[in-house]
């Protein structure tokens, strides 16, 4: 068992705004929106017409041929970003090829891998079973991106994927900090999705809160008086979280502290009904993290981007932290590439512990006209003296989840 901090020491990361963590900052902080009409082949008919695609993103430069083959689009987002992370990390094969069950893989997944499904279902029905790949059984199946991490790199140690709805990608962290607590060195850990196959859009159309908008500037809007819903995107980011100990013994950079994480189930498919339940996430991550609510300098909100969700997380932001509530930064970058559902709290996680390094508020893209008791930084980002900062998410089905970070040093261990 070890009794030190768990950090993150590598950020991976593939986004609608960029690929790798100084890309999808610089497109984070600059504000910029890349949101925009649907592309994907097969979805031309259906009513969603806006969403944040991963563009000029090629897999097959980053994955070997034999992992492409067997796996899903969001999977290739998972290898892709994992490489990304655990470069960053400076975290290679020989530095654990001694010991492979000191490594373990975390991910958190919602939709699985629709794209390989679909594609695998439509041969079954044309032209019958014996032309359904073998990998079919595997590739959609929600823990695809942790084996294939796991065996792509040869990790031994604890693994397994979170499937709590979209506050997965921040209960995972979670996961993660256990694990290394109870003796594993370092945990690859993160969320990706890839929703925007003709397949897995249907299934969305049932989602209360879907923005069907053809406006991209207009489709996702949260805690505007015009907010219409949100829009989906796919991407995400992985993660290496370390024992700061460890990560000190083999001088690696700090990038962010994880210091508290809580969760709590409503039970409720209204996400107005959600406040009370992420209040008491909120005040459950803050106790495990010492942290006063007066402490937190900056809030990354879910922001599903309906009014009644809205009015809820506005209202369990203040009843968390008070009065502070109403004056803290709150921030949701996400308005800018959509709402990658597990993945959402994932790249919120990454850009703010990017946010809490370079000391600045990311601004909230499209949103404007802000309508609730919040301050919610629009139009540019705001530069500010970050320590700790707060990331909030809840799932369609009830789930709420908060996790605390906090700045890490400024200069390697």
């Amino acid at each position: 068992m070890t009794s030190s901090r768990t950090v993150i020491t590598g950020i991976g990361v593939v986004a609608p705004n960029g690929i790798g963590a100084d890309a999808f900052w610089k497109a984070t902080q600059s504000g910029v929106s890349v949101l925009d009409r649907v592309t994907r082949a097969g979805c031309e008919h259906l009513p969603l017409r806006v969403a944040g695609e991963v563009r000029g993103f090629d897999p097959g430069s980053m994955v070997e041929d034999r992992f492409l083959v067997q796996t899903d689009r969001f999977t290739h987002h998972a290898l892709a970003a994992a490489d990304l992370a655990l470069e960053d990390a400076r975290l290679g094969r020989a530095d654990y090829e001694g010991d492979p069950y000191s490594i373990g893989v975390v991910t958190a997944a919602g939709s699985g891998g629709g794209e390989f499904g679909q594609r695998e279902l439509q041969h079954l029905w044309e032209q019958g079973p014996r032309y359904v790949g073998p990998y079919q059984s595997i590739a959609w199946f929600y823990a695809a991106s942790t084996g294939q991490i796991s065996i792509r790199r040869g990790l031994k140690g604890p693994c397994g994927v979170v499937a709590s709805d979209e506050a997965g990608g921040l209960d995972a962290f979670a996961h993660a900090g256990r694990a290394i607590r109870q003796g594993s060195r370092a945990m690859l850990v993160g969320a990706t999705e890839a929703p925007l196959a003709p397949y897995s859009i249907v299934c969305q159309l049932g989602y209360e809160g879907l923005s069907t908008r053809d406006d991209p500037e207009r489709a996702y809007r949260p805690f505007t008086a015009k907010a219409c819903g949100y829009v989906p995107a796919e991407g995400g980011a992985m993660f290496v979280v370390e024992d700061e100990e460890a990560a000190r013994r083999r001088g690696a950079t700090v990038r962010a502290v994880l210091a508290g994480h809580a969760a709590t189930f409503t039970g409720t498919l209204r996400p107005e009904e959600s406040g009370e339940g992420l209040a008491h996430a909120i005040r459950g991550a803050l106790r495990e993290a010492g942290c006063a609510p007066e402490e937190v300098d900056v809030v990354f909100a879910d922001a599903l981007g309906t009014p009644e969700a809205d009015a809820a997380e506005a209202a369990a932001i203040t009843a968390a932290l008070g009065a502070h509530g109403r004056k803290v930064p709150v921030t949701a970058p996400k308005s800018g590439t959509g709402r990658a559902y597990c993945a959402a709290p994932a790249l919120d996680t990454a850009a703010a512990a990017l946010a809490l390094e370079h000391g600045i508020v990311p601004p909230t893209p499209n949103v404007y006209d802000v309508c609730h008791d919040l301050d919610v930084v629009t139009g540019s980002a705001r530069p500010a003296e970050l320590r700790t900062a707060l990331v909030l998410s809840r799932g369609r089905m009830g789930s709420n989840s908060a996790l605390v970070l906090r700045k890490g040093p400024s200069a390697p261990l």
